[in-house]
């Protein structure tokens, strides 16, 4: 079953697409995988302290872009394969990059500066 202990609500984002996030988020760190079971979304709800109404349409979401197969009366799971979790992996460094430069061009940096830090950046981590 996968576990929302750790999910941690963030001013600025509404809830339905943090819930979505942190599943991708769980997918690509390995964390949630092929088959792991969804809590209910009343679970999520009461876990959380949000509308049922936010969790379903996260998991919306999720069954839309193909992540999650739900049934009525049953359980919903993950449906993961390497070509998915690819593609998650891509979504989620795009969108974080994206608010990096934003940000970063916002502070007046040009792009060989940051260049120049990320490469510093890169090495230190090493």
């Amino acid at each position: 079953m996968i576990s929302f202990d750790h999910f941690q609500k963030e001013d600025g984002l509404p809830v339905y697409l943090q819930i979505v996030f942190y599943i991708k988020r769980g997918v690509v760190a390995g964390t949630i995988q092929d088959g792991d079971i969804l809590p209910s979304r009343r679970v999520v709800s009461a876990l959380l302290g949000v509308n049922p109404n936010t969790v379903q349409k996260a998991y919306r979401i999720l069954e839309e872009e193909d992540l999650i197969q739900s049934r009525s009366g049953a359980k919903s799971c993950m449906v993961l394969n390497e070509p998915v979790i690819r593609k998650i992996r891509r979504e989620l460094v795009e969108n974080d990059t994206r608010s990096i430069v934003h940000t970063l061009r916002q502070m007046g940096l040009s792009r060989e500066e940051v260049h120049s830090l990320i490469d510093r950046l890169w090495e230190q981590e090493v």
